[in-house]
């Protein structure tokens, strides 16, 4: 899967991403609750990227924000 810098994408595919990696975080952690769970450290990867995309998700708002206050003067 080639990687893609989180700025390049769009607010629909970062809420995609958002929610694929959401619905993959609750799935370990109910494996980690069952002890089915084998790889531990995806826990923490998944953690992570879930605040990147959130974080990305801020600036596009942002992003939005500031160039509807700079259209709207």
């Amino acid at each position: 899967m080639a990687r893609t810098s989180l700025g390049e994408l769009g607010s629909v595919e970062l809420l995609a991403r958002l929610a694929e990696a959401k619905v993959e975080l609750f799935n370990l952690r109910f494996q980690l609750a069952t002890g089915q769970l084998t790889n531990y450290k995806r826990i923490g990867q998944l953690r992570r990227e879930v605040a990147r995309l959130n974080g990305a998700l801020r600036d596009a708002e942002i992003t939005a924000a500031e160039a509807l206050a700079l259209g709207g003067k």
